[in-house]
């Protein structure tokens, strides 16, 4: 027996309702339908002095609190592991709890079962979003209250590049590349970083189409650059900037080209952009931060309003990606 259209159509304008205020507390969007990340205030980063490290214990150390899926806090895991800064940080990867709507630690952290809780053992003003990354210093100054370091994402990699650390490391960013850098960072921050959730989270059509060619327009500045400067976006030197675009590239076939519908061309449009994220993986401690099978969970699996039946798709391992682009 077939359902009489009459009652479709009334189904349908209800789902469309109840989807709009889904994306209200999901994703909220201005009065044209456009995607707009819900901004909280944000900690300057600062790292510890170097004397003070020395003296500390392992446990002492500063924690970096990272989460699998999130992006943002992929950046600050790929700093950790490029400068092989577990000699003076911590590492601590915190796991969603889409019905909590927060980031839960297990095991617990000095008693803390999850990232709020650490927030408010640090006495974070009700303005900071327990959001990750963030960098928490367990004994600052020897005092007893552990004191947040910094929550912005692109602040903590710069303060991470310039980390105490006995031995040298690689800078990610050299003086002499700094305006380079920041060109690069306002083209990305916005049309790719974010621009993927502005296609993802797009509430109509044009304001979806819009996002989407901003999104590729920069893609193709990315892929010109490479094919003229390479490998690296500023030339022979790996760079914070080629960090900032790597988390967003390695989860594309995974989740935004058929989650957010970043779709508008295949990536191998792009032969020099995939072979720069295949560089970039294949670099030592990379592809262990990179589990495909993880993102796919998360993000099909915590956001309902983009898929309500909840089903995860299989989808390739990490390295079948990077091997067959």
């Amino acid at each position: 027996m077939s359902i009489p259209p009459a009652i479709v159509a009334s189904a349908r304008m209800g789902w469309k309702w109840q989807w709009n205020q889904l994306m209200n507390g999901l994703a909220p969007a201005d009065a044209e339908g456009n995607y707009t990340r819900t901004q909280s205030q944000a900690l300057d980063s600062k790292p510890p002095k170097a004397e003070d490290l020395l003296n500390r214990s392992s446990e002492d150390f500063p924690l970096l609190v990272v989460a699998r899926s999130c992006p943002w806090a992929h950046r600050t895991w790929l700093l950790y592991e490029l400068k092989d800064l577990n000699k003076s940080l911590n590492i601590l990867i915190a796991k969603p709890n889409p019905k909590a709507g927060l980031w839960k630690i297990d095991p617990s952290w000095k008693g803390c079962k999850s990232v709020l809780e650490i927030y408010k053992l640090c006495n974070a003003p009700p303005t900071h979003r327990a959001t990750v990354p963030v960098l928490v210093d367990p004994k600052p100054n020897n005092k007893k209250t552990p004191e947040l370091l910094g929550n912005e994402s692109a602040q903590l990699v710069e303060t991470l590049n310039i980390w105490p650390t006995e031995e040298s490391t690689p800078n990610f960013y050299p003086k002499e590349l700094h305006e380079e850098i920041k060109d690069w960072q306002e083209l990305l921050q916005d049309s790719v970083n974010n621009g993927v959730y502005k296609c993802g989270f797009a509430r109509n059509q044009r304001s979806y189409e819009e996002a989407c060619k901003t999104l590729f327009n920069s893609l193709k500045i990315v892929e010109k650059n490479l094919s003229i400067k390479g490998p690296w976006l500023c030339g022979e030197k790996l760079t914070i900037a080629d960090i900032r675009l790597f988390p967003t590239m390695i989860r594309w076939e995974s989740v935004y080209a058929p989650l957010f519908r970043c779709n508008q061309s295949p990536l191998t449009k792009f032969p020099n952009l995939l072979q720069w994220r295949k560089n970039f993986f294949n670099l030592p401690k990379v592809s262990k931060t990179c589990d495909s099978k993880n993102w796919r969970n998360d993000y099909f699996g915590a956001l309902f309003p983009l898929n309500p039946s909840n089903i995860v798709p299989l989808g390739p391992n990490i390295q079948e990606i990077i091997n067959s682009a």
